[in-house]
């Protein structure tokens, strides 16, 4: 289709919106967006319950499609079919707007991630900045979710989403803090070009960053072992639980929008962006190939994570990160300082320059 047809079609759609400065670019870029995430969404959602079913030494979904690949696709027609309902005492505006803050941040923080050479929406100096601010915006959707449903498990769920919020942003922060130290950058782009010799994660403060990370996306992905927010065997369905129709799918489309979003943002601060392995030329293969097979690869650590550790208690969430990940998080920006005034990291250039 040629860019003067798009462009017609897109008038046709939204009218004058279109046609306001700032609107008017985003409307194509937030469908693209809404396309790729969605189809994403589906492919993921697929694949973990395959994958969940490897596991756990059964098959999975058969009966649609070969391999049962179109049974995602059902579940998603039986969802947007369903009957929208909201409790009577339910705050309906707040219900119908919550999903949406919780799917709406995910979608952001695509715009600062490099996902090849060039291929890049804004490179920002400050993009890791924007990724943590943004991301830490998704839980209120979830609380707002929670309270607005009128439910005495919905609210409970809420304000345990809210908690780990709390407690897990913070060794996140400290976590990439580290790496910013140890890049000398805040943008994305410049964390990429900064692991042309050698990933983060082969460092000894860039290994125990990652696995803070990874530890604390767990639980700002609302999955096992910090899946207290849902808890179906004590809270029902926790914040979800008066939630139906097309409100539910955007809460589940959320849900993997911010596992790819978090997949993509370990690959590029830890795991070197789309530069190949090490022992491979820089020239072997594309730049979005590579990343695009390190961001899979990071997608079924977390799925993997998830089908194999069991759910802790609520206490037992709070005591891992204020006992455990801050005190280790802020021993380890003590590490990077260490390292960084011991040039530690020229030491390593070095080694790896000879390899």
């Amino acid at each position: 289709m040629e860019r003067g047809a798009i462009e017609s079609a897109l008038h046709r759609a939204f009218g004058g919106l279109y046609d306001i400065p700032v609107v008017g670019p985003i409307i194509p870029v937030a469908i693209v967006l809404f396309g790729v995430i969605s189809l994403g969404a589906l492919i993921l959602i697929w694949l973990e319950r395959k994958l969940a079913g490897h596991i756990q030494s059964r098959r999975g979904p058969l009966h649609h499609g070969p391999h049962g690949l179109a049974q995602t696709v059902f579940d998603v027609l039986k969802l947007l079919i369903k009957e929208d309902i909201a409790p009577r005492k339910a705050d309906r505006l707040i219900m119908v707007i919550a999903p949406f803050i919780a799917f709406v941040p995910a979608c952001l923080v695509y715009v600062t991630i490099p996902m090849g050479k060039g291929w890049i929406v804004s490179d920002l100096n400050i993009g890791l900045l924007w990724v943590v601010s943004v991301l830490s915006l998704g839980p209120v959707g979830i609380i707002l979710g929670g309270w607005s449903s009128n439910n005495k498990w919905s609210l409970l769920g809420g304000m345990r989403s809210a908690a780990q919020l709390i407690s897990y942003e913070i060794p996140s922060v400290l976590s990439l803090a580290a790496i910013i130290m140890l890049a000398g950058t805040m943008s994305m782009k410049g964390l990429v070009d900064a692991q042309e010799d050698y990933e983060f994660v082969l460092t000894l403060p860039g290994l125990i960053a990652f696995i803070i990370f990874v530890t604390t996306s767990l639980a700002e992905l609302n999955r096992n072992p910090f899946d207290l927010p849902e808890a179906e065997s004590e809270l029902v369905a926790g914040f979800c639980t008066e939630y139906s129709g097309f409100k539910f799918a955007i809460f589940f489309l959320a849900e993997f929008a911010n596992l790819i979003a978090l997949s993509m943002i370990a690959v590029t601060v830890f795991l070197g962006g789309w530069h190949p392995p090490l022992f491979l030329p820089e020239s072997f293969g594309a730049g979005v190939l590579w990343f695009g097979v390190k961001t899979a690869v990071m997608i079924m650590v977390f799925q993997w994570i998830k089908w194999t550790l069991p759910r802790l208690r609520i206490d037992q969430m709070l005591n891992v990160c204020w006992k455990g990940l801050i005190p280790m998080a802020l021993a380890n920006l003590a590490l990077a300082c260490i390292w960084i005034w011991a040039d530690l990291g020229g030491l390593l250039d070095r080694v790896f320059a000879r390899l």
